[in-house]
């Protein structure tokens, strides 16, 4: 980490294992059937949180929905984008928004997690836990750490996460275990940091630029084991252009990457 980085960044007050100094940041697209039982376990796990979600234009009325649940509780809030954005789109301004609307005594940590249940609030306790315990300025909710595993994937869904977590970590040079993982805890000041130059990746591989980032700022990251389960309503969102954009884009990280490295004066690192 750079000294400017070191003087940059001042630890936050530690998120509590009630979820105060949280917020829960859950994009959704078409996940009217999954998003109040979502809202309703995270609330239950970490009662002190509080819930942004980030509805993408949902023509299914998920995003009215979650208006509604937003009037009935003050914990939850919801932004909207019409027409649809993408999901890193949906992240970025989740994320501006956090920091415009809450100042860092309120919200010093920012978690983002799935709609669709496939990530368990249930494990929400363990990344709070790493995040007081390990000094970790981005905690990831890990399926390929041991202790960790995947639930009623088919085959095809689990080779194609492996093999994108091994192409992008030799790629990246990065090495956690899990970067293309959606859960995760990120410090506030270091999600700032690392998202002051624009985020341009719109699909799952914003998971991947996030963590690169994070890796490269010299940042603390730290993994911890989680039980990943298929969703059991509404469809994935994943598709072949999600695909090709994600491997094109960390083609051409890596590359730029090594670039950046061999034009380095050796004597000064610059």
């Amino acid at each position: 980490m750079s000294a400017a980085q070191e003087t940059s960044v001042s630890p936050t007050r530690e998120p509590a294992a009630d979820g105060t100094g949280v917020l829960v940041v859950v994009p959704t697209y078409d996940e009217r059937e999954n998003l109040p039982g979502l809202v309703e376990r995270v609330l239950a796990t970490v009662p002190a949180a509080r819930i942004l979600v980030v509805d993408d234009g949902s023509p299914d009325g998920t995003g009215e929905l979650a208006d509604g649940m937003a009037a009935r509780d003050d914990r939850i809030a919801v932004l909207h984008h019409r027409p649809k954005r993408g999901l890193g789109a949906a992240y970025v301004d989740a994320f501006a928004h956090v920091m415009a609307v809450h100042e860092a005594d309120d919200v010093g940590w920012i978690l983002q997690m799935d709609a669709d249940g496939s990530h368990a609030p249930e494990d929400l306790p363990a990344l709070l836990a790493a995040a007081r315990t390990e000094d970790a300025d981005l905690v990831l909710g890990s399926r390929y750490v041991p202790g960790g595993r995947v639930v009623n994937w088919p085959w095809y869904r689990d080779a194609l996460s492996r093999s994108a977590n091994v192409y992008s970590r030799a790629a990246l040079r990065l090495p956690v275990r899990d970067v293309t993982g959606g859960f995760r805890l990120f410090r506030r000041e270091v999600l700032a940091a690392v998202t002051a130059t624009p985020v341009s990746s719109q699909g799952y591989c914003f998971q991947v630029d996030l963590a690169f980032r994070v890796q490269r700022g010299g940042y603390t990251v730290r993994e911890v084991p989680i039980v990943f389960t298929e969703r059991r309503a509404g469809a994935s969102k994943m598709s072949g252009a999600v695909v090709r954009e994600a491997l094109w884009r960390i083609t051409s990280w890596a590359v730029r990457d090594r670039l950046s490295r061999t034009t380095k004066d050796p004597a000064t690192g610059r």
